[in-house]
């Protein structure tokens, strides 16, 4: 698989898993976020050029997908990921939600999704 068809299946992935939880069926999530937790893993063993392949979901139409990227991007392209998990959290519910978590354990400094 090329890195443009891990970045798709990171952001299907996202969508599945989000879409599991609004069912309630979060053993059906559980799955979908170890697929693009390995997604991710995969395109890192890349080293930067697989973090720049994923920055084009900072623009995909789901905010969900939008904001998962940013979570894990924060250490790579802090700013971009920023500003959409700034804006995500402006929201209200499961994503905008999310979002101010990602946002919060960076200002701990507890954010460790993509340690260098």
């Amino acid at each position: 698989m090329n890195m443009e068809e891990l970045v798709s299946q990171f952001a299907e992935n996202v969508a599945a898993q989000t879409d599991a939880i609004w069912r309630g069926d979060s053993k059906a999530g559980n799955k979908y976020a170890r697929k693009y937790i390995a997604i991710f893993d995969k395109l890192r063993a890349h080293g930067d050029a697989g973090r720049e392949a994923l920055t084009v979901l900072f623009e995909h139409p789901r905010m969900d997908v939008r904001v998962m990227v940013a979570a894990f991007l924060l250490r790579y392209r802090t700013k971009d990921a920023m500003t959409v998990l700034k804006e995500a959290a402006k929201g209200e519910g499961l994503v905008p939600f999310n979002a101010g978590q990602a946002l919060m354990r960076w200002e701990e400094g507890t954010w460790s999704l993509d340690p260098e």
